[in-house]
């Protein structure tokens, strides 16, 4: 069994500083807090960006604030565990890549336990010709983009009229809405200055969001899709023929019904009974589209769609009925794509880490959750009960002695100063956090914060302020 009193604390290394790195840090930490044995944690969070957080700062658009709200919690399960760095459970250490920096095995010599919470961060494939032509993009590029990822290019080419974005997820849901709104609307938000000059010049004016299944298959949540519909200055234009099928009685669950009697709503707006609203941008829904070829020579000039239709079986299949758009630019929306971690397995075909409830497939020691772990799918919640599981195997595995004692006792730290590591910690990013807020409250238009987006101002800014303290 492993001793895990204070004298021999139980040392965890999580990889990966988002939600599901956070939560299993928090429920390991709060687990061990509970035992009246004297059993003790020491927690390190390892993350390849100088800031926390992953998807909730890098991967959630700028203008949703209620869903950004989740940071406050995130904050507190990092920074209530003590005033100073001595006496937290959990240790925050940014800008170390994983496989790079510093190997699983030198984790392993470590830790008592390792703990993959990676995430997913790449667009799934869309296999169909022509989607590799300029002009045919990931959403999860674009998406870095407008969230001021360091790691990408500063500028984004929004030189096309009619857009397409093929998905039917919030994730297509946030990529249309950033393009058709109006650049004024999001100038309160914290969108990077350099995002908000590229929207400001964008020349789109009609964004077309294409699904293969029909209104009662949407993957959003009524709170996306009523957001949708409030966006300033944007027609939802929807054609009635592709509700033919559509039953919103039939529904199976409360949030599908609300959405279906939103989509419904929709259909009796102006812009629906040919009446002009004055808009400058339309946003276009379309159901029942399958896409097939996305057409042109040199870049992006056509995308080609099979019609669909439902099955008994609640299947869709092609119709033999193809249609062309005539759109430019295509951003695709279909998923998120795991990526693969060195000298640890990884299932090529799903994006995965493969495990059983949390425990990496031969390898002892080694865990997931979140997304690494089941893949792109789920909510908050699902993240938190992923991280449940995965650590109730882990405390099992210790408390049963399966877990090797480090053979290495010198910190962590000391190994990535001898290689230059430029190591951010929680003081760098609280100096990092209040040099955004202050960039927001001198803005002209008072915003919450400006994100600082370039990855060496970032570091340094969390370690010159960090070392000052």
């Amino acid at each position: 069994m492993t001793d895990l009193r204070p004298s021999s604390p139980l040392r965890v290394a999580i990889v990966g500083a988002g939600p599901a790195g956070i939560y299993a840090g928090n429920i390991l930490s709060n687990a061990i807090a509970a035992r009246s044995d004297g059993s003790t944690v020491e927690i390190d969070l390892f993350e390849s960006l100088p800031a926390p957080y992953g998807l909730i700062r890098y991967g959630v658009a700028p203008d949703h604030p209620r869903i950004k709200g989740i940071v406050n919690s995130l904050h507190e399960m990092l920074d209530a565990r003590g005033v100073d760095a001595e006496r937290r459970t959990i240790r925050f250490l940014g800008n170390i890549e994983v496989g790079r920096d510093v190997s699983i095995d030198e984790l392993q010599a470590r830790y008592h336990a390792v703990v993959l919470a990676t995430g997913a961060i790449r667009d799934a494939a869309l296999r169909i010709p022509g989607v590799d032509l300029p002009g045919s993009y990931g959403a999860a590029d674009f998406v870095s983009w407008f969230d001021g990822h360091p790691d990408v290019p500063r500028t984004w080419p929004l030189v096309d009229e009619q857009v397409a974005v093929i998905g039917n997820g919030n994730v297509a849901l946030d990529v249309a809405r950033i393009l058709a709104k109006l650049p004024q609307d999001l100038r309160s938000t914290e969108v990077p200055d350099n995002v908000l000059a590229g929207l400001e010049a964008s020349a789109v004016t009609d964004v077309h969001v294409f699904g293969r299944r029909g209104p009662a298959d949407i993957k959003f949540t009524p709170i996306e899709l009523r957001e949708l519909g409030e966006v300033a200055g944007v027609d939802i234009i929807v054609d009635d023929a592709d509700f033919a099928e559509v039953d919103p009685a039939a529904a199976g669950t409360n949030q599908l019904k609300i959405m279906l009697r939103t989509l419904n709503a929709w259909r009796d707006r102006p812009e629906n009974r040919g009446e002009s609203t004055g808009a400058t941008r339309r946003l276009h829904l379309h159901f029942w589209h399958a896409p097939v070829e996305i057409l042109g020579s040199d870049r992006v000039e056509k995308v080609r769609f099979e019609r669909t239709a439902p099955g008994e079986d609640g299947s869709v299949s092609g119709t033999g009925a193809f249609v062309e758009y005539p759109i430019t630019a295509v951003y695709r929306a279909v998923g998120y794509f795991g990526s693969p971690i060195v000298d640890v397995p990884f299932d090529d075909r799903r994006g995965v880490v493969p495990n059983d409830g949390g425990r990496v497939d031969g390898t002892p020691g080694v865990y997931a959750t979140g997304w690494i772990k089941r893949g792109p799918v789920g909510l908050i919640g699902h993240t938190k009960s992923d991280a449940t599981e995965t650590i109730a195997n882990l405390l099992e595995d210790a408390d049963a002695g399966r877990l090797a004692d480090p053979t290495e006792t010198a910190d962590i730290l000391d190994l990535l100063a001898e290689r230059e590591v430029e190591v951010t910690t929680w003081d760098g990013w609280l100096e990092l956090d209040a040099h955004e807020r202050a960039l927001g409250a001198a803005h002209e238009h008072t915003r919450e914060r400006v994100k600082v987006v370039p990855r060496e101002e970032q570091v340094e800014i969390s370690r010159s302020g960090a070392l000052a303290r």
